[in-house]
């Protein structure tokens, strides 16, 4: 049986049994909505680039396991354009039961970042204790002064005492303290002529220095009618008070007080004398004895105090 002969087909034709070729820009068919332009896809508040698709990549992969590699995107499969590669990358909790090396080691740095903050801290406290150090000189506050103080410079005016000495003393973390009050009385006298005291301070928390020279510098200022002199060769610094009001009166008295500052040591010595306890024909000794028997044993009792 022949076969029947083929009509032409049209150059632009395709084969028998093959589908016809669409022209790169073909009219929309009827019923067909017309192809948009390829346009390229804009950032939005939605972490893929169009929230009508699917997300790229497999939405519903499982986070990597601490140790394994991470699995590789398939081919055809496309990324997501706008993730970011990580700053630091999450910190992997190692599971239960131990976990992997990586882990522990996880673990262990979180450990010692912890113990070296407070090692740093515990340093710190260290360094800033160093700067309370009290500057004592080697000195030590007696618990009975009246008989750790040396007064013997007084012994030729007062060979007596003219009343039984009193002391007292306080031991404490921020301050030692020691004091003693006592009669100097001249041979026959009935009642003491004069009065000693002695006190010590060390001060163990704080620096006394701005306190004690703004106290015994300006004396003169804040205590009408005394006067005040800076005294050098004893401790950093010290000074002299003194009253003297005998002149025309029958009531009078003679005061002087050596104060004197070593380190965070302060230490006083005071005298003082009334005429109303002296007999008529004598007189209080005279300002500038007293000055000189003040400094002489308070530079001997000092040093008894460092021992």
């Amino acid at each position: 049986m022949s076969t029947p002969p083929q009509s032409p087909q049209p150059a632009d034709q395709p084969p028998p049994g093959q589908p016809a070729q669409q022209p790169a820009q073909a009219a929309p068919q009827p019923g067909q909505p017309a192809p948009q332009p390829a346009v390229p896809p804009q950032p939005t508040a939605y972490p893929y680039p169009n929230p009508q698709s699917p997300p790229p990549g497999n939405f519903y992969a499982q986070p990597t396991l601490v140790g394994q590699p991470a699995p590789q995107p398939q081919a055809g499969v496309p990324g997501n354009p706008y993730a970011q590669p990580p700053q630091y990358g999450p910190v992997p909790v190692p599971p239960p039961g131990g976990g992997s090396g990586a882990g522990r080691a996880v673990l262990w740095v979180a450990v010692g970042a912890v113990v070296a903050s407070a090692a740093w801290a515990a340093g710190l406290f260290l360094i800033a204790g160093k700067g309370d150090s009290a500057d004592l000189r080697g000195y030590a506050a007696p618990s009975n002064m009246c008989s750790g103080a040396d007064y013997s410079s007084f012994k030729d005016e007062y060979p007596e005492n003219g009343s039984s000495p009193t002391h007292n003393s306080l031991k404490d973390k921020a301050l030692d303290e020691s004091y003693c009050s006592l009669g100097l009385k001249k041979t026959g006298s009935s009642y003491a002529d004069a009065y000693l005291s002695i006190q010590v301070d060390l001060h163990k928390k704080s620096d006394p220095a701005p306190e004690f020279t703004a106290t015994w510098k300006n004396y003169g200022d804040s205590h009408t009618g005394y006067d005040v002199s800076a005294v050098s060769g004893i401790g950093d610094e010290a000074y002299l008070v003194s009253q003297d009001t005998t002149s025309g009166s029958s009531s009078g008295s003679r005061y002087a007080t050596l104060a004197v500052r070593d380190g965070w040591m302060t230490y006083t010595m005071s005298y003082s004398a009334y005429l109303s306890s002296y007999d008529q024909d004598k007189d209080p000794p005279a300002l500038t004895d007293v000055s000189d028997w003040l400094k002489t044993d308070t530079k001997a009792t000092l040093d008894q105090l460092k021992g």
